[in-house]
């Protein structure tokens, strides 16, 4: 005696849903992971502060790093204030936002600097604060 399936047997569907899970994890990974990294590898101690401004779309990231020499990082190069104005000024982005991360104990001199050079290139400025700790 002879026994057939009465439910047919589809491989294309078979090999298409280990590709739909890859795809999704990978999506999901890469959307989680965007969010935390801002600049990797500049160790910055944020002040702390329990105001929230709205978040800006794809702002330019200005670090100011503290010590006996403070430092300003620009999309992950060390740079100096006169190379920081002429790259903000050629950067060709619709949304003029500029984020300022200052380490909590570099010089204010040089912070506010960085704020009026942002300002007169016609950039939204934002200084970078960490939530309190409760």
């Amino acid at each position: 005696m002879k026994l057939h399936r009465t439910v047919k047997h589809n491989p294309e569907l078979f090999n298409l849903t280990p590709l739909i899970n890859v795809l999704f994890l990978t999506v999901a990974f890469l959307t989680l992971a965007r969010t935390f990294v801002l600049q990797p590898g500049i160790s910055i101690a944020l002040p702390a502060s329990s105001f929230v401004l709205s978040p800006q779309r794809h702002p330019q990231i200005v670090s100011i790093t503290s010590g006996a020499l403070p430092a300003l990082y620009f999309e992950d190069k060390k740079v100096e204030l006169k190379e920081l104005e002429t790259a903000l000024a050629r950067a060709g982005v619709k949304d003029r936002a500029l984020l300022i991360r200052a380490d909590r104990t570099a010089p204010y001199e040089l912070v506010s600097n960085v704020m009026n050079l942002g300002l007169r290139l016609g950039y939204s400025v934002g200084i970078a604060a960490a939530a309190p700790q409760p």
